[in-house]
């Protein structure tokens, strides 16, 4: 018999019914995909760090049929090489009002606001958040981005909140156990350590 598996978070069935709908799932960048700190060097370069967990969850949503986009307010070289990476086709940075730029998206993508999904962690959020049919806030987000939020991650940004959500969505869409299957299915399977 196979193993049913799900992630190791606890969701509410109501987030779950608004997840089952994403086709598009779209992330802030710093303070969601970052920790939020801006490193700038002595010669103005900046850096960012981004957590490679969040970033084979976006693969693995992605992989199932989701689309991904970044939708933030600032503009990063760091940002450009980080979504190319990634395969992230719908990337717009120095967003200062954010709605417009998701309303233009999603009506030429065709598709209906409970169909996507923000990842976001401040007041600039807001906006999109309310408009969203899934709004999702990391732990550590403003006060006023997780009162309206569906669901608010476990982890922080920039530590695996992204992956959380990915991993949230492939549940609802019923597809979290052959997202694993692929890593813990191999030919000749270990049984499983630790518990």
């Amino acid at each position: 018999m196979t193993e049913i598996l799900t992630p190791d978070f606890a969701v509410d069935p109501r987030v779950l019914a608004l997840a089952a709908k994403i086709k598009l799932l779209l992330f802030d960048v710093d303070g969601v995909l970052t920790d939020g700190r801006l490193v700038i060097g002595d010669d103005g370069q900046e850096y960012k760090a981004f957590n490679s967990r969040d970033g084979h969850g976006i693969k693995m949503l992605q992989a199932h049929g989701v689309a991904v986009g970044i939708i933030t307010g600032r503009s990063s070289r760091v940002v450009k090489h980080r979504v190319k990476d990634l395969g992230i086709k719908h990337v717009y940075q120095g967003c200062v009002d954010k709605l417009p730029v998701y309303r233009k998206l999603i009506a030429t993508l065709r598709l209906a606001p409970e169909q996507t999904g923000y990842v976001g962690d401040d007041v600039v959020d807001l906006p999109i958040m309310l408009h969203a049919g899934l709004a999702v806030a990391v732990q550590n987000a403003h006060s006023l981005a997780k009162k309206y939020a569906h669901w608010t991650t476990p982890s922080i940004g920039g530590y695996g909140a992204a992956r959380e959500v990915c991993e949230m969505i492939l549940r609802a869409q019923g597809h979290y156990q052959l997202a694993m299957e692929k890593y813990i299915s191999p030919p000749d399977k270990p049984k499983p350590r630790g518990k």
